[in-house]
């Protein structure tokens, strides 16, 4: 019985064609005829690229030609190709364009918008064909070729195309990465320099990064002699007198700082200098940061893949990563292509009866989703219990820490991918309650000082893409905070009562019980 359903499960795996799937071109090429079917291969550099035509057997139509990456030249190039597949009775043609950075983009739009079927070569592909037929030389001729005997063996690939707002979000998200690495480095650089002048300053705080009083001290004072001189009454006044908040603790550790404080380096006020510099700067990119995750927020609500903030241990910015990297669902047939699309799965080396199958991961892969997929199941690992105790029973039993974190980015995609392509909410066996999405995101937004309307406006879009199924166990939490806040009387946040108020009449629940007081519920 065993084998026949591995026999069985082989067959059923079995691929329909030897190619990529997104790359197969032979059908066209029997319905017209190979003599009839052209490939246009481009080889693109910064300033120019270097163009060909020839048809399905090798033979070359339009020899190399180097065309310019202006408006004029481009457009000059695609009536050349139109003229040549006309008089060499070409009916049916692609355009191979090799993915060369962003030099690729011109040419390829330039096609794409003249109609042709455009489709693009990985370098990779490019020299595994080009090696074989003329080893140790690289030129554009041979680079030409080589795409061509690509696309002839299914590997210029159909890119799928994301609309504006998938654009915009994953523009959103990895530009806020890239301000997050940059804020770290800077967070690096001021520690050593603030070191140089102040050693052992940065340990007076628990946050030194939320401190109010942190950096404000060394810009108004400088040195430990002149902390220690002014004492915690003095330093008090001088917070005082800028309405400063502070704990009189915290200036208390400062002052027992300064009294065993350790000598500046040489060129401490240039230390100090530059420290202050990097903080600035560092603020200025916390707050384009949050101005970022603001717009993250607004994007992901529109989708559903604010869905899987029901997830517990995943918030704002997890969902939108993964939401932003991955592309519409629907680009995807099974949760199996999410991981192999960011190559979560071992690599392999087979040949006769040596069989190696459990390999490191495979190195080719969409490195930028692989790297969102593995941040969330750290995440999971350390926030969620069911995950936590999961990574628990690995370590005992021996496993690497990296085999762990693999194994949970796996089962999150395919929780994940229920979720979203299924338009449901998180349930899982093992765990009796769900977050919850509306409460998550009126708790981002809170944390993120985000203006009331636009609050509003990104709850009634979440509130879209959840199932009505779910409307009363998302107004759980909401009515619960909207208790808590009419408890306090006129000096709750009454913006966030009326936005409680119309999302819950928006989920349709009713009027809230009364408190004791007989005080007016405000739905």
């Amino acid at each position: 019985m065993a084998s026949k359903h591995a026999a069985k499960k082989s067959k059923s795996q079995a691929p329909k064609f030897l190619q990529k799937p997104s790359g197969v071109i032979h059908p066209r090429v029997q319905k017209v005829g190979p003599e009839r079917f052209g490939i246009v291969c481009v080889d693109c550099h910064k300033l120019s690229s270097k163009w060909m035509l020839a048809d399905f057997y090798g033979n070359v139509l339009v020899p190399p030609t180097v065309v310019a990456h202006n408006r004029v030249e481009l457009e000059d190039a695609v009536a050349q190709v139109r003229l040549a597949l006309t008089k060499h009775g070409i009916l049916d043609c692609i355009v191979a364009v090799e993915r060369t950075g962003r030099y690729h983009h011109a040419v390829k739009n330039v096609f794409a918008k003249a109609g042709f079927d455009t489709r693009m070569v990985h370098p990779y592909a490019t020299k595994q064909f080009r090696q074989p037929a003329d080893p140790d030389q690289k030129s554009d001729d041979t680079d030409l070729a080589a795409m061509r005997c690509a696309a002839v063996n299914g590997f210029a690939l159909i890119e799928t195309k994301l609309s504006e707002d998938w654009r915009q979000l994953q523009l959103c998200i990895r530009h806020r990465r890239d301000l997050v690495r940059k804020a770290s480095a800077l967070a690096c650089q001021i520690r050593e320099h603030l070191d140089a002048v102040l050693p052992g300053y940065a340990a007076c705080f628990d946050k030194l990064w939320d401190s109010n009083i942190a950096f404000r001290l060394v810009r108004q004072f400088g040195t430990a002699q002149a902390l220690l001189e002014q004492g915690v009454a003095g330093l008090s006044l001088y917070l005082r007198q800028h309405q400063v908040r502070y704990q009189e603790r915290s200036l208390d550790t400062v002052v027992a700082w300064a009294k065993t404080a350790a000598a500046a380096d040489v060129g401490a006020d240039l230390h100090r200098q530059i420290a202050l510099a990097y903080e600035d700067d560092r603020q200025q990119k916390n707050q384009q940061i949050i101005a970022l995750e603001r717009a993250i927020a607004q994007r992901l609500a529109q989708t559903p893949y604010v869905l899987l903030m029901s997830f517990p241990g995943i918030n704002v910015v997890s969902a939108a990563d993964f939401a932003g990297e991955m592309g519409p669902i629907e680009n995807y047939a099974t949760a199996r292509a999410i991981t192999g699309r960011a190559g979560l799965f071992p690599s392999r080396h087979q040949s006769g009866g040596v069989d190696r199958a459990d390999g490191p991961l495979v190195r080719r892969a969409n490195r930028a989703l692989r790297a969102v997929i593995l941040g969330i199941a750290a995440n999971l690992i350390c926030c969620n219990f069911h995950f936590r105790a999961l990574a628990g029973q690995w370590k005992l039993a021996g496993k690497d820490p990296r085999h762990t974190h693999v194994k949970v980015g796996s089962r999150f995609c395919r929780i994940a991918y229920q979720i979203v392509a299924g338009r449901q909410v998180f349930r899982h066996p093992s765990l009796r309650e769900r977050g919850y999405i509306l409460d998550k995101l009126l708790a981002f937004h809170i944390a993120h000082q985000t203006p009331w309307p636009e609050t509003l406006r990104d709850l009634h879009n979440a509130l879209d893409q959840i199932p009505p199924s779910e409307y009363a166990a998302e107004a759980k939490p909401l009515a619960d905070r909207i208790l808590a806040t009419r408890k306090r009387g006129k000096t709750g946040p009454q913006p966030l009562s009326e936005i409680l108020a119309v999302v819950l009449a928006r989920l349709g629940v009713g009027m809230l019980p009364s408190t004791p007081s007989g005080e007016k519920d405000p739905t």
